[in-house]
């Protein structure tokens, strides 16, 4: 049986850092980040575009999930509502999968300080501050496996979610 994790949290909640963490803890894996279908100069959210990006994000999940050369698959992007994932969920073969959601959880004081320094490095515009700030309550509403990252690095975090997908344990 193969795992598809889906992390999932706010801009600025660590979900690549952990997501990269993981992969060496879950050999073989793969991992898609959702950012990478967003990738486009102007950044332009319409209707077309983001059913293009969710049309390649389900094609590269797929594709992973019929490769036998991976037994998990990680999947990282801003859900901020629990339809988005099942959208994608509800358009993949899951047969002989074991699909789960992980919501990573953070203080408005930890990710402002986070994405503030995302901003000072010029990783990130200021406006992401408020833009995720704003986010926050969406995921703490949503029926998800949630993990507190406050006190935890991306090593910590990612060994909780491998240890939970190597136990077939939940703890929403």
């Amino acid at each position: 049986m193969k795992n598809l994790i889906f992390v999932n949290g706010t801009m600025g909640a660590g979900k690549t850092a952990v997501c990269r963490a993981l992969q060496s803890r879950l050999e073989p894996c793969v991992l898609l980040d959702g950012d990478w279908c967003w990738d486009m100069r102007p950044f332009t959210v319409t209707d077309e575009t983001k059913a293009v990006v969710v049309d390649n994000i389900c094609a590269m999940l797929g594709n992973f999930l019929r490769c036998g050369a991976w037994e998990n698959v990680v999947f990282c992007w801003v859900m901020q509502d629990k339809a988005i994932a099942e959208n994608i969920l509800r358009r993949l073969d899951l047969t002989d999968v074991n699909a789960r959601l992980f919501t990573l959880m953070v203080s408005e004081k930890a990710l402002r300080a986070r994405l503030e320094a995302d901003v000072q490095s010029g990783k990130r515009e200021r406006d992401v501050i408020e833009r995720s700030v704003a986010r926050l309550p969406l995921y703490e509403r949503m029926d998800t496996e949630k993990i507190d990252t406050d006190a935890l690095t991306p090593d910590q975090i990612a060994e909780i979610i491998a240890n939970r997908i190597r136990k077939g344990e939940k703890n929403t």
